[in-house]
């Protein structure tokens, strides 16, 4: 009977495999969940040891409890499998969203929203603490007691600096960092302004996105300190409407390699009704200062929860979900799509920088330059003989007059189905129009905020991967979506340009060798 039970078991793997394999809208070379939903989909407690990047993924383990998958990789492309680092446990319903911190010993910590023994009550949750010192972090324990209680549902009582009670966050902790010999985590706020911030005539200052800070000296024991920034009600760079949730904390280096700090400090993180954004700013006095505000995501909330990292070269790299689910996801069998890995710097201008990570390059093969070609407005190229779905393309171009410039990809000869990638130069934006990608997601135009500098060439990176789009511009900008034609001759590449001629400089197309097993 053991015999045959392990012959059914080999044999609907076998099953399931191809199914995957067969999957029209699966990425190759962008993490996909192995099995089961990514809903929520999370990326979390990333880090860098041991010569290994990790990285871990939210999953729905049953219908109510969830895990914290694990993959390690030492080149950010090609990921191992590991048991699960957080599960259910100590009668909990597992874990939701968090960070992790490396010590000086090489001991890792996970940070992560420990859910309720009671998902109905919501009684038993808050913030939890796992860690692990093995050489390769395959084994985790939780510690006994959380690290932080919920008084309700993401909402704890700390004492503020008179004496009165406050209600702070008790939800989706960041990262951990060490200053001083002193253990600081933020939390996230969206329970508190859920309840004490939505009404007409809440105060200001239970409106908008802010995090909570707790300081600890062995990791067990956390005290309140106080809010960790306060929104900006002068620049009105966020809306009353919009939380901070899956917190990243880290320096920003002075380039792409990595390298020396900045001085300055990148705050990633999530409103849920808005999607990713950062404040870049000061850190001091155990205070987070923010000078500017930027998005990562402008239509909806596709580019979601953000993770980073940072390595032994002193990059900042992150990664996020995107959330563009088709009905009925599990009916696929999978579900749940990361960004590629994105080294973050910052610019000469104190402005964010932004660009895939180099380790991509070990994935091209079957190289193709095109020569030099001036497009006539109204105009279209045929980029042949090309993989139109796992394709990365590189473009120099000298937009001149045109008003649009740029790519349609995933589009079928007459265009019945084509997604848009342009520079629109009358508006000064980044454009990822999805209105015509297929019948299934999200079908709608987004558009980042982007301008040329005098003189300066448009230079393009896009990537293709089956469902999923990502295109960069000049280092500088950045839009990744999901689409979903239905056609299957919708794998055309053209170069376009409206308005005026333009001139594609440099054409420059890599297939790109799928890094996921199946």
């Amino acid at each position: 009977m053991e015999n045959e039970e392990m012959q059914e078991a080999i044999r609907t793997t076998r099953e399931f495999r191809m199914k995957l394999l067969n999957d029209r809208h699966r990425p190759g070379y962008h993490f996909a969940m192995p099995e089961g939903l990514g809903i929520p989909g999370d990326p979390n407690g990333a880090f860098y040891a041991n010569g290994r990047y990790h990285l871990m993924y939210l999953y729905l383990h049953n219908s109510n409890s969830f895990h914290w998958g694990h993959v390690s990789s030492h080149n950010l492309v090609h990921w191992r499998y590991h048991q699960d680092a957080l599960i259910v446990s100590n009668g909990d319903n597992g874990a939701f969203s968090g960070g992790a911190f490396v010590d000086e010993d090489g001991t890792v910590y996970l940070s992560y929203s420990s859910l309720a023994t009671s998902l109905e009550t919501m009684a038993g949750g808050g913030v939890g603490i796992a860690r692990s010192s093995d050489s390769h972090y395959d084994t985790w324990e939780k510690f006994d007691k959380l690290a932080l209680q919920s008084t309700v549902n993401g909402i704890t009582e700390a004492v503020g600096p008179d004496g009165e009670t406050l209600y702070v966050g008790c939800c989706d902790p960041s990262n951990i960092w060490k200053k001083d010999g002193i253990y600081y985590m933020q939390t996230g706020n969206l329970c508190v302004l859920s309840k004490y911030g939505r009404a007409e005539d809440s105060p200001l200052e239970a409106r908008g996105d802010w995090t909570d800070l707790f300081r600890s000296t062995d990791l067990r024991a956390w005290e309140y300190v106080d809010r960790f920034y306060e929104r900006d009600r002068t620049n009105k760079w966020t809306e009353e409407s919009e939380d901070d949730m899956c917190a990243s904390f880290f320096p920003l280096p002075v380039s792409r390699q990595g390298g020396a700090a900045s001085g300055k400090h990148l705050q990633l993180f999530i409103s849920h009704n808005k999607g990713c954004q950062y404040y870049i700013g000061k850190y001091q006095d155990d205070r987070f200062l923010p000078e500017s505000h930027g998005r990562m995501t402008w239509a909806d909330s596709t580019f979601c929860a953000p993770e980073a990292l940072m390595d032994d070269k002193g990059r900042q790299i992150m990664w996020a979900w995107l959330v563009d689910n088709l009905d009925d996801e599990l009916q696929y069998g999978w579900s749940g799509v990361y960004s590629l890995p994105r080294t973050l710097w910052l610019g000469d201008d104190d402005t964010l920088r932004m660009a895939p990570v180099d380790e991509l390059a070990l994935l091209r093969y079957n190289e193709k330059r095109f020569p030099p070609a001036i497009i006539p407005a109204g105009e279209r190229l045929e980029l042949t003989n090309i993989n139109g779905e796992s394709s990365e393309i590189k473009l120099v171009i000298t937009p001149g007059s045109a008003s649009k410039v740029g790519l349609k990809v995933r589009a079928s000869a007459n265009e019945e189905e084509v997604t848009l990638l342009y520079y629109d130069a009358d508006s000064n934006e980044l454009v990822f129009d999805s209105t015509k990608s297929g019948a299934g997601g999200r079908t709608i135009r987004e558009a980042a905020p982007f301008q040329l500098h005098e003189h300066e060439k448009l230079e393009l990176t896009v990537f293709i991967d089956k469902s999923v789009i990502e295109i960069y511009a000049c280092n500088r900008q950045a839009i990744a979506r999901r689409v979903y034609p239905g056609r299957s001759d919708s794998t055309g590449v053209y170069l376009f340009s409206e308005g005026a001629a333009a001139a594609f400089d440099t054409i420059q197309v890599w297939e790109v060798m799928p890094s996921n097993p199946y």
